[in-house]
């Protein structure tokens, strides 16, 4: 099979802009609906992008940036399980010694290299960076909203041009093109002050109504319009810089949604077996338990006691609503068998989604459930962009109306190119994941010069066999 490819006879681009838009598909890009996108990337020459597994963010966004897979870099979901405290944490990770292609390409080539809102940004190296860092109490409620930023300083500017980042528009029942809006704000400012070679900007709020609503949903129509509005602005300011002659654009997307109407839950199926124990106060014990079930959207990693693990299994392989169950050899087949990867790995049906919960009745939900607490919670939980009816957040799984994490074609991301100085995408087949970093410093003229691992190729050399996913 031959995969889409770039052509041979471009040079490289002088700066490469990076538009990474959650949940935006090939289908969406028309001149009705999204007639910048259209006019900046021809709908008919951006291509579906073939994520690694699992289609969730922070594996997606590694792969991304890296151009390996997860059974090289690690990440296997937005949380981890930590086997030595026997705790699982979502979004706590700093930099933690990757090395992204912003990152070595500023540390190695020299060039300038800027990244808005990615996730585990704090002690990047690139030079410019933005993430939301908010200072909190010991009860995790936020004192004060703040960004961590390369170079210090730069949240003090943008605060008074933009005022503080909006979080709570940025994730939560409050949830909207807010955040969206600032970020691209961020990036305007950004590149009239550093001009950056390397933009890489991370554009969320499609995400937020893709889980919501669902992507078949009138809302998440409507919403494609405001993102196409959004990028107008950015995009129009963007021509009107010095180098837009040099500039090649790059579209990028994660993943896509898959409607969804069946919440699943494995932990009240390992309750039931006696496999997961539950504390007085109403948090699940996991040091105590055989075995225990780390949600991530379409997918769970379950971490089970050595002699505990054929009984977890044999407790879903009739579970409804799974649709695999990973050993072994599931996971080396989905290049996800890492270390930090459960012993057991679940994979949802299309139409189906795993949550956390533990609990049958409400009443017996640990305190942290009806909070906006992304950290405490030891499984992703999108009921937190749901008001509640006795806290802030809902308790009710069946109001999710999208999700992701598997890897079905009709979820894929998309990849795209536009801009002046970007090369002509050629051919009609998907874009691998890993093969994305490798294009981009290929655009910059910088490919086989840098000391980064590359499990993918550029579209310029992109023929052959890959390794299935």
């Amino acid at each position: 099979m031959t995969d889409s490819s770039i052509s041979e006879t471009s040079e490289p681009a002088g700066r490469t802009i990076v538009l990474d838009v959650v949940g935006l598909q090939p289908q969406h890009i028309d001149a009705d609906r999204t007639p910048t996108l259209e006019s900046f990337f021809a709908s008919e020459s951006v291509r579906p992008l073939r994520p690694t597994f699992p289609a969730v963010t922070v594996p997606a966004q590694t792969t991304l940036a890296t151009g390996q897979r997860p059974d090289t870099h690690g990440d296997v979901s937005s949380g981890e399980f930590d086997r030595e405290r026997q705790t699982a944490e979502f979004w706590e990770r700093d930099r933690d010694g990757r090395d992204r292609i912003w990152e070595t390409a500023s540390d190695e080539a020299g060039l300038i290299t800027g990244v808005l809102n990615f996730q585990h940004l704090i002690g990047t190296s690139a030079d410019v960076a933005v993430t939301p860092s908010p200072i909190e109490d010991e009860n995790n409620d936020i004192l004060e909203m703040n960004c961590w930023t390369n170079p210090d300083g730069f949240y003090d500017d943008l605060r008074e041009e933009l005022n503080h980042f909006p979080l709570h528009n940025y994730w939560g029942p409050g949830a909207n093109e807010d955040g969206s809006r600032w970020i691209l704000a961020a990036a305007r400012e950004a590149i009239e002050r550093f001009d950056p070679d390397l933009l890489w900007v991370y554009v969320p709020h499609l995400d937020y109504v893709g889980q919501s609503s669902g992507p078949g949903s009138d809302a998440f129509r409507a919403e494609l319009s405001v993102v196409d509005d959004l990028l107008e602005e950015f995009l129009t300011h963007l021509t009107e810089t010095d180098r837009w002659d040099e500039t090649a654009l790059v579209l990028v997307n994660e993943y896509g949604f898959h409607d969804v109407d069946r919440p699943v839950f494995p932990n009240r199926a390992l309750r039931e077996a006696g496999l997961l124990e539950v504390a007085g106060d109403g948090e699940a014990a996991i040091g105590d338990s055989a075995a225990f079930a780390m949600v991530d959207h379409q997918i769970a990693h379950v971490y089970a006691d050595e002699g505990s693990v054929e009984a977890a299994r044999d407790v879903f392989e009739s579970l409804e609503g799974v649709d695999d169950v990973l050993g072994r050899r599931g996971k080396a087949d989905r290049g996800i068998d890492h270390p930090n990867a459960g012993e057991i790995v679940l994979v949802a049906n299309r139409d189906a989604w795993f949550q956390y919960y533990w609990w049958d009745d409400p009443e017996n939900a640990p305190p942290y459930a009806t909070e906006m607490d992304i950290h405490a919670k030891p499984g992703f939980d999108p009921c937190e962009l749901f008001f509640g009816e006795e806290g802030l957040v809902s308790l009710d799984a069946s109001k999710v109306g999208g999700s992701h994490g598997r890897v079905d074609e009709s979820a894929y991301g998309s990849f795209g190119l536009g801009g002046p100085a970007a090369p002509a995408l050629e051919g009609d087949e998907p874009v691998d994941a890993t093969d994305v970093t490798p294009t981009i410093l290929d655009l910059l003229g910088l490919e086989g010069t840098l000391s980064m691992e590359l499990e993918g190729t550029s579209l310029r050399n992109s023929e052959g066999e890959r390794r299935s996913t």
